[in-house]
């Protein structure tokens, strides 16, 4: 997906399978796709994305797996049985995890004949700013950082990476058009920013280059989530 045709990921962040599958009902297939992120696996574990897949919501399991090869590799297959459409890891876990991940994500569909899920590396957290990254030892610019970590995702055969909005255009020059891009740092142009530091809205996001727009409490914690998601989209249209 790029351009308009950008997909709307709907972040779960909640503590119950309950509030979870409550929520893909009232959504009522509106998100392309729901994140199951930190919160809600380690509340729920993998039955929950089972269960949210069996009821047909394409789900991203946003678990950001960091860890040695073998451990990381075990973990994407993990995820592929549980139905995941989209899996990802931190790039900073280095190419043999990154290679290690991609194989493991291709034998699973050559094996079962199921779709393979798009695995992407998350670059750099759009919480931290040039101050952050230098005081954790990295010295080059974020967008340098951003870029030459998509680089060696691309490199390491993912099919896309995890990164800030600001950082799109510069990623899809560098590592081509169809290279996926996934971002979060999204706030409407109606809602505060959060703990975010590098945030565009869904407009800008979208005329950026991103092929998917994470969203979590704009959506989640409005009155009307259904209702918040449309506000979304119509902006993104240039509507609102």
């Amino acid at each position: 997906m790029t351009g308009s045709d950008a997909g709307i990921i709907v972040a779960v962040d909640v503590s119950s399978e309950q509030e979870a599958l409550a929520l893909a009902a009232r959504l009522d297939g509106a998100a392309d796709l729901l994140k199951v992120g930190l919160q809600l696996f380690t509340a729920e574990g993998p039955g929950v994305v089972r269960r949210l897949a069996d009821a047909g919501t394409a789900v991203f399991l946003d678990l950001k797996y960091h860890d040695i090869p073998n451990t990381v590799a075990g973990a994407v297959t993990e995820g592929c049985r549980s139905g995941a459409a989209i899996i990802n890891l931190h790039a900073s876990g280095g190419p043999a995890m990154m290679e290690a991940a991609a194989r493991a994500a291709l034998r699973f569909h050559e094996e079962t004949g199921r779709p393979q899920p798009l695995v992407a590396a998350v670059t750099v957290l759009t919480s931290l700013d040039r101050e952050a990254l230098e005081r954790v030892g990295v010295r080059r610019p974020v967008e340098e950082q951003v870029v030459g970590l998509a680089l060696l995702a691309r490199d390491c055969g993912l099919g896309g990476v995890v990164a800030s909005p600001m950082e799109v255009a510069a990623i899809k020059a560098a590592c081509g058009p169809e290279f996926k891009v996934i971002t979060p740092g999204v706030r409407p142009a109606w809602s505060v920013a959060g703990d975010q530091r590098r945030f565009t809205t869904p407009a800008q996001a979208v005329a950026l280059g991103s092929d998917y727009l994470v969203i979590g409490r704009p959506i989640t914690g409005a009155d009307d989530p259904p209702a918040a998601l449309q506000r979304v989209r119509e902006e993104i249209a240039g509507r609102a």
